[in-house]
């Protein structure tokens, strides 16, 4: 009997972000990061709130960030070389894991760049089954049914079987 199509899990998107509290000069070198890693121009992170203590003002930047949707596979491949396959059962949810690359220069790939100097950032990689659109369409939207919605469960299951990764 063949396998459903439509109880496939799939990855959306991959967002890579790395957040440098507003040194102007930490901003710009984590924009130069993400423009390497992702070969894509990044956004940066505004600041939405006052906080006097840490010397946030709203529309500061203080990080940035790029969402990755084409050709995902290669690139999160080789991010998960960078923690060595590897992710505690904690870091998954109900759609989608999180990680995070303590030092960019563990990414296979990526020189070391002294005009940047030693960062790390955070990956999310968030998952989809087909139909989902419904929820999102802007005509007729629907709810997408407890049966069909990915599980923590799934999320594991798919990471373990697609990607090979070792879940701890």
């Amino acid at each position: 009997m063949a396998e459903n199509k439509m109880r496939e899990v799939r990855i959306e998107k991959i967002t890579l972000n790395i957040g440098s509290g507003p040194d102007p000069k930490n901003v710009e070198k984590g924009y130069k990061l993400l423009e390497t890693i992702s070969n894509m121009k990044p956004v940066q992170a505004l600041a939405k709130a006052r906080i006097a203590t840490w010397k946030i003002r709203p529309g500061l930047a203080i990080g940035s960030k790029v969402t990755i949707r084409k050709n995902v596979d290669e690139l999160l491949k080789r991010l998960l070389k960078a923690v060595d396959m590897k992710i505690t059962e904690s870091k998954f949810n109900e759609n989608g894991f999180s990680f995070g690359i303590h030092e960019y220069i563990e990414i296979p790939e990526v020189k070391y760049d002294p005009k940047i100097g030693i960062i790390g950032l955070n990956v999310s990689v968030t998952l989809t089954r087909p139909g989902f659109r419904i929820k999102r369409r802007k005509l007729i939207q629907r709810k997408v049914g407890n049966n069909h919605r990915l599980t923590k469960e799934d999320a594991i299951g798919f990471a373990k079987s697609k990607l090979g990764v070792i879940v701890e």
